[in-house]
């Protein structure tokens, strides 16, 4: 059963529950104001926490988002600390998720597709 559930996912799922409290309450950076945590991975030694974040306006800059959540990666992870029962806080590195970008990018392209065949099987008749 402990296998099953290791402790690094454990705190991976608490950081990431914290953390999205966190960004949205007490984060004063602008870029950060619609960040997403949409899943932590934590090292086995819980030395190092990966966060994905996304953000909810698909227009905004994916960078600026990273940069701004970076700056406050100290003040977060010491507001981290205080709200969890660890030793040690994993080291926060955010990475910006990229699938809804893609998936609405995908879905564009599905939509020129079938719009264009409509299209040439209407000029063909």
């Amino acid at each position: 059963m402990p296998n099953d559930y290791p402790r690094s996912r454990r705190v991976a799922e608490q950081i990431k529950r914290e953390l999205s409290s966190l960004i949205a309450t007490e984060v004063k950076d602008p870029r950060a104001a619609l960040a997403v945590v949409t899943d932590v991975e934590v090292s086995r030694d819980l030395a190092h926490a990966k966060v994905y974040v996304s953000t909810a306006d698909l227009d905004s800059d994916g960078e600026g988002l990273v940069s701004g959540l970076t700056r406050a990666a100290g003040f977060l992870r010491g507001r981290l600390g205080t709200s969890m029962r660890v030793r040690t806080v994993p080291a926060l590195r955010f990475i910006e998720d990229r699938t809804e970008r893609e998936a609405a990018r995908l879905d564009q392209l599905i939509q020129d597709a079938v719009s264009e065949d409509r299209r040439r099987q209407g000029d063909d008749e």
